[in-house]
């Protein structure tokens, strides 16, 4: 069954209806197609940029359709008032910056004007849309599951997609009737319409057309050259050769034109190529469209498409594409008793998109030849460091341990590890050098399997050492402003050496010492005492930041706060409410040269609390377990949490350290219940290339990771069982909730505080945390749950969460 837009308002009937039939076994308890809970439409209207098209687990191929919409970032907006203006090979998920992608458009027409004619075409982007199919309740007519997406246009025209790695595989069904049914290929128009130096080669005796354009960078100053390479097919019918050809230069098609050189255009202008094919005979005709993509040339591309879809079957990509999706949401299964089926859906769908970027762009490397895997569209490192990698690692390691090796690949060819990165260009460093605690998180969990992976220690290690000890060129683009960072500890403001934004000074040395803890843990493993000393100085380096007497305005009793500092030691002053709701000025922290106050997308107040290596020196700091509490019940009260912004994520779930885990599971639930649902607005920003996927993933099941450690903060799952399989160690792991008893709507009280904590039937030290250790075993952790909100996480001292101050992470 696939999802159609309106699916979530019939949500609880339908997941009932999968709960007794296809979707679980009641006699294993099993989920056997997790598919059919993924709900592709979750935050696509008001920002969540989310992509509802069809793709593969991490496919370079992101077929889908486009609309007008102003907010178009993944090139689809569920509001029916925004009409579609193709069907385009390559999205992007979640993004922020300018909509990327969206390469490569074909549109049907059902007829062209009154005489039906070739020329009389309106081919622009503008002037083809056609208003959405809307149903009685008011919503546009489509349907999706993984691999698979489907519309009805208000043509009459059936659009159905699906896809493999490389390529798209379009069925266009015209009503029956249809005279002239054509397709249109647009070359330039991309999600900027920045296509430029459009190339297209038409074949008139098979209908190939192979085409080419430069595109412009969507998070950065860079562009890239992309090749498309289309080939039709009837569906049940010999289609034949097409019997009108042409191309088109904005609203002015032109027949006979094999050649964009015998077009007449100028910089700017829309470009492409279009055939009319004969009709079916009887009945409606469908008319199949295969599309390789490459980076490389269009003969890449044909070959592509050739070698992956060599049948232009239809059913079978959509099956497979299916049991691939179904293979790996299959290796995470739940119980449902006693669980709102919305849930359910919320957690596979966010698992899902958890899987949709980075993106395996294997073989389509234009800059370098490798026979190392290669990823691109990362969007960005500084989003997805916190929680995607970490989830990844419960149960997809040899995807992770893919792009481990194809981010080592890229510092060994461009210096350093990549951080912002889609469509082949490097884009904007937001934080720190951010493919560190992902190297990080693989080598500490993996690096017994690291070998049999083929990730080489001393190429990942020799990567994390040039991000934290040579300063690039330009820091904007990769690693770090590295030699302020080793001379002083800290980033001063007003100094500017080398090349880089003299800008986000503070935010960038936060990260810069999370970093280089996850270096730290790294040697370690390795043996390299001195450099794991050096790192973890290093990594205590947030404290040159601190300056114990700011204060709030109006709250003397918050006082002490991350702050700028000048080079001879004196510190700036930046308003704590700054880049917050509660800023007097209103100002902006985004990439913007302008900003001098320190901070990125996040207040003084926030990333005052980031420090999850050391949050117990962090207490300390703040004046102790109860100030550090009333300080997390301050940014919550007054709004200064954002659930769209990453250095707020871990905070719902920092009570832990001050030893008041009742207050996490509680605050991280309302932050769900806040938040979080299966509507198109489902989401309270973009996802973030999947940041927000597994950050949601993750508070439903009961858990909150610290990449490049052994350990993962514990609360109760929304589930009365959850069981992870990880097919590198073979093992399954299984989290049961004793005493279950639902969840609160809006996340308050209930038996979901954790008493106790028992793994393989032992009492566990720790009713806060669990170690890695129970993951490579296949361990049995059962919870043992109260209404009681005051648990604390044990008697003894190591019942608190590690952190570096204190111990633990060995």
């Amino acid at each position: 069954m696939a999802w159609h837009i309106f699916s979530f308002l019939i949500l609880s009937s339908c997941v009932a209806r999968y709960a007794g039939g296809a979707a679980v076994d009641s006699s294993t308890t099993s989920i056997r197609d997790p598919a059919n809970l993924v709900n592709l439409f979750i935050g696509t209207t008001k920002g969540g940029h989310t992509f509802p098209g069809a793709t593969l687990p991490h496919g370079m191929l992101k077929v889908g359709p486009d609309t007008n919409s102003p907010d178009n970032h993944a090139g689809y907006d569920a509001n029916p008032i925004w009409n579609f203006v193709g069907f385009s090979q390559m999205h992007d998920d979640g993004t922020g910056g300018s909509p990327p992608l969206s390469n490569f458009k074909l549109w049907p027409f059902q007829s062209c004007g009154q005489s039906d004619e070739f020329e009389q075409c309106t081919t622009s982007l503008s002037t083809r849309s056609v208003p959405r199919k809307v149903l009685s309740n008011g919503l546009p007519d489509d349907t999706a599951e993984p691999g698979y997406f489907s519309t009805n246009l208000s043509t009459s025209i059936r659009v159905e997609l699906t896809a493999t790695r490389k390529v798209a595989l379009h069925k266009y069904t015209f009503p029956a009737g249809t005279q002239n049914p054509r397709i249109l290929l647009d070359l330039t128009d991309d999600g900027q319409r920045s296509g430029r130096n459009p190339v297209m080669e038409l074949d008139p005796a098979t209908g190939r057309i192979k085409g080419d354009a430069s595109f412009a960078a969507s998070f950065g100053v860079g562009g890239y050259n992309a090749y498309a390479c289309v080939d039709f097919k009837g569906d049940g019918f010999q289609l034949g050769a097409p019997k009108e050809f042409g191309g088109w230069v904005d609203d002015s098609p032109v027949k006979n034109v094999t050649n964009a050189n015998q077009l007449q255009f100028f910089s700017g202008s829309q470009v492409g190529a279009m055939l009319t094919f004969t009709p079916r005979r009887i009945g409606p005709t469908s008319i199949l469209a295969r599309v390789g993509v490459s980076f490389i040339s269009a003969d890449q591309a044909c070959s592509n498409a050739e070698q992956e879809i060599s049948t232009f079957d239809f059913n079978h990509v959509r099956s497979a594409a299916r049991a691939e999706w179904n293979d790996l949401l299959g290796r995470i299964q739940v119980k449902t008793d006693d669980v709102d089926p919305e849930i359910v859906s919320l957690f596979y769908s966010s698992v899902y998109r958890t899987h949709i970027s980075p993106a395996d762009y294997s073989g389509e490397n234009p800059r370098w030849d490798s026979t190392e895997p290669y990823y691109d569209s990362l969007y960005c490192n500084w989003d997805t460091y916190r929680t995607l990698y970490s989830f990844m690692a419960l149960h997809d390691p040899v995807n992770f341990a893919r792009i481990v090796r194809g981010m080592i690949n890229i510092q060994q060819h461009e210096g350093w590890l990549p951080e912002c990165r889609g469509a082949t260009d490097q884009q904007w460093v937001q934080g720190g050098s951010n493919g560190d605690p992902i190297l990080g998180e693989f080598f500490v969990k993996f690096h017994e399997h690291a070998a049999a992976l083929n990730v080489s220690g001393d190429a990942l290690y020799t990567a994390l050492l040039r991000d934290a000890e040579e300063q690039p060129q330009d820091w904007d683009l990769q690693g770090r402003q590295a030699n302020d960072w080793k001379t002083f500890g800290f980033l001063p403001f007003d100094r500017s050496t080398g090349g880089g934004s003299n800008t986000r000074h503070v935010s960038r040395a936060l990260e810069y010492a999370f970093d280089d803890f996850a270096i730290s843990q790294v040697a370690k493993i390795l043996n390299k005492t001195d450099d794991a000393a050096k790192y973890a100085r290093r990594a205590g380096n947030y404290i040159n930041n601190w300056n114990a007497t700011t204060v709030v305005p109006g709250r003397e009793n918050i006082v002490g706060m991350m702050q700028l500092r000048l080079s001879n030691g004196s510190f700036a002053f930046t308003d704590p409410r700054h880049c917050s709701v509660n800023d007097p000025t209103h100002s902006t922290c985004f990439l913007d040269s302008n900003n001098h106050d320190g901070f990125y997308e996040s207040s003084p107040i926030v990333y005052s609390q980031y420090v999850p290596q050391d949050t117990a020196k962090l207490i300390l700091l703040q004046g102790g377990n109860q100030k550090f509490i009333d300080r997390l019940n301050f940014i919550f009260e007054e709004n200064y949490f954002d659930s769209t912004d990453e250095p707020s994520q871990q905070i719902p779930f920092m009570y832990h350290y001050a030893n008041r885990p009742g207050l996490s599971t509680q605050t991280s639930r309302q932050v769900i219940a806040q938040f979080y649902n299966t509507s198109t607005n489902g989401l309270p920003g973009n996802d973030d290339s999947g940041a927000m996927g597994s950050y949601v993933a993750f508070y439903l099941a009961g858990l909150y990771p610290l990449p490049a450690t052994r350990q993962f903060l514990l609360s109760s799952p929304y589930f009365p069982e959850i069981s992870f399989f990880n097919p590198i160690f073979g093992t399954t792991t299984t989290i049961r909730a004793k005493n279950f008893n639902g969840n609160p709507k809006d996340g308050t009280g209930g038996t979901v505080f954790v008493r106790s904590v028992k793994i393989d039937g032992e009492l566990w030290k720790s009713n806060c945390f669990i170690e890695w250790d129970a993951f490579i075993h296949g361990s049995t952790i059962d919870l043992e749950l109260t209404d009681d909100i005051n648990m604390t996480c044990g008697e003894g001292a190591d019942s608190l969460p590690p952190s570096l101050s204190t111990g633990g992470y060995d």
